[in-house]
């Protein structure tokens, strides 16, 4: 049996070599990162497999799990190093291989088996690694199964049981591709940009979206785990200003950029306009709500107003909830209240049937965005873009923020927020209209003008968004408003990004 981890381990030591590292603020709300060697090992992983195979057994499911892994230079040791735990716990492994992740949710349905573990640090640049778990397809893990996993894994409670087997199961990605194609026709020519960032993607999308009969424009698609020209992620401007560019290269009709694990995508149209994937989400569901009546969408905090303002949508009779940013907090709320589909500004698109299986796949978004298109014939994506009513919003900014101190800063900066409100005070020279805490804090002007602070659920750092429906003016005043409380707190940061 391995010893119980220990979060004070260094490199380069005999205790590195014979006992678990395992930093505790790896185990996040609802998947788990770490820097790989300097906050876990492969024996911290391997403890964390025999934790979750005895997680599995606790919770009732039969011993079986779906495990991948994700295109960087230590993922695949990480895997085998997860596999050994898993075994070690009794369960029945069957490796899919090189994944992304929604081809091991995909999986789950494929091989009638509930429970899963992807090896990928999804966008995290190099150096990050993570497992996303699941155990009740198509949800993720959320904070009581996180919370569980945390306190088995870091006091050593894992268990040693009879029956762990491995199989390596061939054909999956052929099987998931077919999956997701069939059916899909389209009677208008279009040329797309698939971006990968040399990412896992790579070795999926272009394939996928070629087989439609689309005229496909590999992007950065040849992997290469140095990620050499930008870290694959559709939320960082970088990438998306690349797509901008390979757009007008190439007259292209849209741009679909895909994040490390492909579950994510991110959308620039064909006149170089980056839409942000909340803005994508309110076109969607315009599009969709016309096909089925009264449908009920859920989107994050983090995104626009539109999904309430939007008179099309009022017009079709669709109902939308904001819920708590997290792919596994929309994941499972959607499918809790029997949603069409959900929205996240980061990217993540979960649709349930007839669309979807429910969990966040970045390919079944960007075919969803292509029908859209398609039913569209005489407009471009452009002219969706400029249907919707003009609203000046940030990308997400970030700013740095230690694991150990983000919650209590954030838990400060609600407050001060709920205690101006409670005085009568105001924002951005007006009333305020409201406070909402369900995910830190979203406050909102009479104008409708609207800031967010929040905590990362997957990085050591701080979420800001801001929008106005009026001007940018008022959309920069609600940052300076925002930023002004967070300079009050010296744990915070600089940011990745400003506008």
């Amino acid at each position: 049996m391995l010893p119980s981890p220990r979060a004070d381990i260094k490199s380069n030591t005999l205790a590195y070599e014979v006992t678990p590292l395992v930093k505790p603020t790896g185990f996040r709300e609802y998947d788990a990162r770490w820097l790989f060697e300097k906050e876990i090992n492969l024996l911290g992983i391997q403890a964390l497999g025999q934790g979750l195979g005895t997680l599995i057994r606790e919770m009732g499911k039969p011993p079986r799990i779906v495990v991948g892994h994700d295109f960087r230079s230590y993922s695949i040791s990480i895997k085998q190093a997860l596999t050994v735990g898993l075994m070690t716990a009794g369960i029945e492994v069957n490796d899919i291989g090189l994944a992304l992740s929604p081809v091991a949710y995909f999986a789950q349905f494929d091989l009638d088996i509930d429970c899963v573990a992807m090896v990928t640090a999804s966008h995290n640049e190099n150096g990050w690694t993570g497992v996303k778990m699941g155990a009740a397809r198509p949800l993720t893990f959320g904070p009581d199964e996180m919370g569980r996993l945390k306190d088995i894994v870091l006091k050593g409670e894992y268990k040693q049981f009879d029956g762990g087997a491995y199989k390596y199961v061939e054909g999956l990605r052929e099987r998931y591709i077919a999956d997701i194609v069939e059916g899909v026709s389209f009677k208008r020519k279009m040329k797309v940009i698939a971006a990968c960032g040399n990412g896992t993607a790579g070795a999926f999308a272009p394939e996928t979206l070629e087989r439609l009969g689309l005229d496909v424009i590999p992007m950065d698609a040849d992997l290469d785990h140095s990620f050499p020209r930008y870290n694959p992620n559709p939320e960082d401007m970088e990438m998306l200003h690349a797509m901008r560019d390979a757009v007008k290269e190439h007259g292209a009709d849209v741009a679909l950029g895909f994040d490390g694990d492909g579950d994510r995508c991110g959308v620039v149209d064909d006149e170089g306009e980056e839409i942000f994937a909340d803005k994508i989400g309110v076109l969607l569901a315009r599009d969709l709500s016309a096909l089925h009546k009264n449908a009920q969408f859920v989107v994050d905090v983090k995104s626009t107003g539109l999904f309430v303002t939007d008179p099309i949508l009022q017009a079709n009779g669709a109902r939308t909830e904001y819920w708590k940013t997290g792919h596994s907090y929309i994941k499972r709320k959607s499918h809790e209240m029997g949603a069409l589909a959900g929205f996240e500004k980061s990217g993540h698109f979960f649709f349930n049937k007839p669309i979807g299986r429910g969990y966040d796949d970045g390919l079944i978004a960007a075919i969803a965005l292509l029908q859209m298109l398609d039913r569209n014939p005489d407009k471009k994506l452009s002219d969706l873009r400029k249907s919707l009513a003009k609203t000046y919003q940030s990308p997400t900014m970030s700013p740095h923020c230690a694991d150990e101190t983000k919650y209590g800063v954030v838990d400060k900066i609600v407050k001060s927020f709920v205690d101006r409100e409670a005085a009568g005070g105001q924002i951005i020279g007006q009333k305020i209209r409201d406070v909402v805490t369900i995910n830190g804090v979203r406050i909102t002007a009479e104008d409708g003008t609207w800031g967010l602070v929040r905590a990362s659920s997957n990085k050591p750092e701080l979420v800001v968004v801001v929008e106005s429906p009026t001007s940018q003016d008022n959309m920069k005043a609600m940052f300076a408003e925002l930023d002004a409380v967070i300079k009050q707190h010296p744990e915070i940061g600089d940011y990745n990004q400003k506008i």
